[in-house]
């Protein structure tokens, strides 16, 4: 389906791929960030807010009759850095509780601020279904 492209002599990344190979329908999912689908926040947890946008990530996907294995690259926006690296193992907990063990191409970048308020995490999310 897709194929993980990891030069020879790097190290294995932990969580993500350094490179994707994919060919097929692409979709393209606009950022997401940790509110429901009646555009409301649950939780301020930052936790509770990654599981909330993953799961929006997959339910568009579902629209597009994708699952997250085609997920190609993420792009990740958070608000603190430090809040980020803190709660990694729970962050994980919920990413396979989500997305499963895929991981595709990512990067993660602190902002100063989101559009929303509330908001703690974005991610922006690429697709390619077979």
């Amino acid at each position: 389906m897709h194929q993980i492209l990891q030069p020879d002599g790097w190290k294995k990344p932990i969580g993500y791929a350094n490179g994707i190979l994919a060919e097929g329908r692409t979709i393209h999912v606009g950022g997401q960030i940790g509110w429901n689908g009646n555009c409301e926040f649950e939780t301020d947890d930052f936790v509770g807010q990654v599981r909330q946008t993953l799961q929006n990530i997959v339910d568009v996907l579902a629209a597009g009759n994708a699952k997250p294995e085609h997920i190609v690259s993420m792009t990740w926006y958070f608000t603190d850095k430090r809040e980020y690296l803190a709660n990694l193992k729970g962050i994980g907990a919920a990413y396979r509780e989500v997305i499963g063990r895929h991981y595709p191409a990512m990067a993660g970048v602190q902002v100063v601020a989101l559009i929303e308020d509330r908001a703690k995490i974005e991610i922006q999310a690429t697709a390619v279904v077979p």
